[in-house]
């Protein structure tokens, strides 16, 4: 979990009890290397679901935050609401593309599979 974590081998090593070098010598193991991967990628994962969460408590203050007193507050969450949503829409419309390049580069290389070179 620490070296999943990004802690260096000498920490790694003293939170599991063991030295730097059996840390090494672990890590030379792909299967060991694969478990740590397989555990940041779960890492990764959370956190990103903790951040969709947090977004949506996100987008709630800043629409409070379109009706306060204060016209600096209003403007800055008007800014950030249209900024981020730009921002939003064009990561979306930037997967839709890539999906559509990558079933397209499949259809292709299947279909060229089977012909003779």
């Amino acid at each position: 979990m620490a070296l999943a974590a990004g802690a260096t081998y000498t920490d790694a090593g003293q939170r599991a009890g063991v030295s730097e070098r059996t840390v090494a010598r672990r890590m030379e193991d792909t299967a060991f290397r694969a478990e740590v991967a397989d555990c940041r990628r779960l890492m990764v994962e959370r956190a990103i679901g903790q951040l969709a969460d947090a977004s949506t408590a996100a987008v709630a203050t800043l629409r409070a935050l379109l009706d306060a007193e204060s016209d600096t507050a209003r403007l800055g969450a008007a800014r950030s609401i249209l900024e981020l949503g730009t921002k939003l829409r064009e990561s979306v419309e930037m997967e839709a593309r890539l999906i559509e390049l990558e079933q397209q580069i499949g259809a292709v290389s299947g279909a060229t599979k089977g012909r003779p070179r």
